[in-house]
């Protein structure tokens, strides 16, 4: 017992070693949807894109539904509501920081990374990776 105890304390002490660094941003476009249409294969990609960037850097659990609600608004707005919606239920259900699959809330930092405000050390290391102002990085502090 106490082996497995020990063991486990050390696990801890691993995982929060490295749960403060953000990885470089990447996007695999709209992960196991596709990008768009037959006939306009990166319809809705840039949609995808910010939707990523959003999941990448993670935050709050409100932040998420604003991030999936945008996903869907921006999907429609190309012409194609139905797909949104489909898209929607799909990033609610598939986009649990609970699971560690690489398109997660919060794929950029180490798994396990739940729902919570970024502080402002990882919102320099988003700052940092991304190029952003530092103004830009502030607000999106607040909306956390």
């Amino acid at each position: 017992m106490k082996k497995i105890l020990v063991l486990a304390i050390a696990a801890l002490i691993s995982l929060s070693s490295k749960a403060d660094t953000l990885k470089p941003f990447v996007s695999d476009g709209c992960s196991a949807f596709p990008d768009g249409t037959l006939e306009q294969n990166e319809l809705w990609l840039s949609c995808c894109h910010q939707h990523d960037y959003d999941y990448w850097k993670g935050g709050t659990y409100q932040d998420r539904l604003e991030s999936d609600k945008a996903l869907e608004s921006c999907v429609a707005k190309v012409g194609e509501p139905e797909i949104a919606l489909l898209m929607l239920a799909g990033v609610r259900i598939g986009g649990t920081p609970f699971l560690p699959t690489k398109f997660r809330w919060g794929y950029g930092w180490p798994y396990p990374r739940l729902y919570g405000k970024l502080t402002e050390s990882e919102l320099e290391q988003v700052k940092n990776l991304t190029g952003q102002s530092s103004s830009a990085t502030e607000k999106q502090g607040q909306k956390m």
